[in-house]
């Protein structure tokens, strides 16, 4: 016999009969934030490279491409064979790897996509360049330059020079470019002081290619960037490619910063949950808790009840493995007992890795269930 739980959602339900906990997609918000970035892309004539590291799901590679996109960044190796088994054509490992096994990975992979991966050492060439040649698959391959981030990257013109020349030395290797992400400058509050951290990469960026150009190294690509610095990138005359991610759903640490009238992102991606239990003054708790919603960009900053006439309020005020503890203010003294049941809406503090907890998306419109898309590169970190 096989017992399986049954399904969270169907098509067709409310968001009131889903069951929690649930990772639940606005479309309408989500279909908005993806003509946003579309359009801020073709305007500035850069590629739009999404990274599928914050959405984990074929079905919405699929959708960024067809929107416009000329393919995906996944982190990791494994990570990747959801989206080139579903026919993503180009992917670009945004992240550097050493091994036998990932080198065999990247050849596999290399056999059914347009691969790019990045190197910042001489030691990472030779085997991937062996290999590749030995199957008979050509890599395009993108030396990573520190430009802020101080964490990979080569930090001086000799280094990135002696890659270009060790992989040019690779037949079945094609030096492509350069990529320049400085993740720390996604994540500045401050709008004008987010726009001097991305500036100062584009310069890091625009050296790096200066050097490699007189040389007479062609540096066809320049790949960076994302969602916090997506608007001064597009802007910079120096990236060729941008790599947003967290833009289709934003979260809790996006929402704190300041943005350009400009721009108009919307929180597209919540966790739905039930309070299940009421039994002290004051406090509520729910069905979500650390094996549900990441924390490390912080709790929830707001509890949204999903009746929009429920006069109670909450602030999320703990994360325990399977419980969230609200502060409850009821909206009648001693009204405990109508809290049970309530239905919530948490939007993430870090949307990535509260995505890697689920198996699907709850997918609606104003309030309906129309789809469910699976996260079906979920937990692939080799």
């Amino acid at each position: 016999m096989t017992l399986a739980p049954p399904p969270a959602a169907r098509i067709g339900d409310t968001l009131a009969e889903v069951a929690t906990p649930s990772l639940v997609l606005d479309l309408d918000a989500f279909d908005s934030n993806l003509a946003q970035m579309n359009s801020l892309a073709a305007r500035h004539g850069v590629a739009l490279r999404p990274h599928a590291k914050a959405h984990k799901s074929s079905a919405i590679a699929r959708r960024q491409t067809d929107a416009g996109a000329v393919g995906v960044c996944c982190q990791k190796l494994s990570e990747a064979y959801p989206f080139a088994a579903a026919g993503i054509a180009s992917i670009h490992i945004s992240n550097e790897f050493v091994g036998v096994d990932k080198v065999s990975m990247a050849v596999e992979l290399a056999s059914h996509v347009r691969l790019s991966v990045c190197v910042d050492a001489l030691t990472q060439v030779a085997p991937l360049g062996d290999a590749a040649a030995r199957a008979g698959v050509h890599i395009d391959i993108l030396v990573e330059v520190d430009a802020g981030q101080h964490r990979c990257g080569v930090t001086n013109d000799d280094a990135l020079l002696s890659l270009a020349d060790a992989i040019a030395a690779q037949e079945a290797l094609c030096f492509s470019g350069i990529q320049a992400y400085h993740g720390g400058a996604q994540h500045i509050v401050d709008w004008q002081a987010r726009k001097t951290a991305a500036s100062r990469a584009a310069e890091r960026a625009a050296h790096f290619a200066c050097t490699l150009e007189a040389r007479g190294i062609q540096c066809t690509v320049i790949t960076g960037g994302g969602t916090g610095t997506v608007e001064f990138d597009a802007a910079s005359g120096v990236y060729t490619e941008l790599q947003p991610g967290s833009y289709l759903f934003m979260d809790g640490d996006y929402g704190e910063l300041t943005w350009s009238d400009s721009l108009r992102w919307r929180q597209s991606l919540f966790v739905l949950s039930t309070i299940m239990s009421a039994a002290r003054p004051g406090v509520a708790v729910c069905d979500v808790g650390l094996k549900g919603l990441a924390v490390d960009s912080g709790l929830p900053r707001s509890v949204q009840p999903l009746d929009a006439f429920d006069e109670h309020s909450f602030t999320y005020i703990a994360a325990n493995d399977e419980h969230g503890m609200l502060e409850a203010q009821l909206a009648r003294s001693g009204d405990t007992g109508s809290l049970l049941g309530t239905r919530i809406m948490l939007p993430p503090g870090h949307c990535d890795p509260t995505v890697n907890l689920y198996d699907e998306y709850v997918c609606h419109r104003n309030g309906r269930v129309v789809d469910m898309w699976p996260i079906d590169a979920r937990g692939l970190s080799r």
